[in-house]
């Protein structure tokens, strides 16, 4: 079985009013959908953060199910490069939520695979984040 995770963030006004949002794929059937406001943020923390949460939630996955890999995709090509160790990572806050990414990966202990991905390609995601902007509440749909 494989986890596919869609992730997304976004801020007004960079920094402004932030939104996190991800979509969690067991094989090819949605079984999570999640999003939610985090307060005054940069684009790049949203980004950062969306996919921590991600990852928190798919450990819950790989408790109940026998998950052999996962696919991250989004559509920050400055998140991903950082990740796959593409590109230099200047920001000391940055580097902070890369540490966390670091540390579950670790306790996930399976194979994760980062790809970009144009916008298109990440409708869902990009929606929920939207989503969230327009209400004042935590958006989950476990399906």
């Amino acid at each position: 079985m494989k986890l596919k995770i869609y992730t997304d963030g976004g801020s007004l006004n960079n920094p402004g009013e932030a939104a996190i949002a991800y979509v969690i794929y067991l094989n090819d059937e949605c079984v999570l959908k999640f999003s939610k406001r985090i307060g005054v943020a940069t684009n790049n923390f949203a980004e950062y953060t969306a996919l921590i949460e991600a990852l928190t939630a798919a450990k819950d996955f790989i408790k109940k199910y026998p998950i052999k890999s996962i696919n991250v995709f989004s559509d920050s090509q400055l998140m991903v490069s950082q990740l796959c160790g593409l590109y230099k990572i200047k920001n000391s806050s940055i580097r902070d939520l890369i540490m966390n990414i670091r540390v579950l990966e670790g306790e996930i202990n399976l194979p994760i695979v980062y790809a970009h991905i144009l916008r298109e390609k990440n409708q869902i995601a990009d929606s929920l984040v939207k989503l969230a902007f327009k209400s004042k509440y935590q958006i989950s749909n476990d399906k």
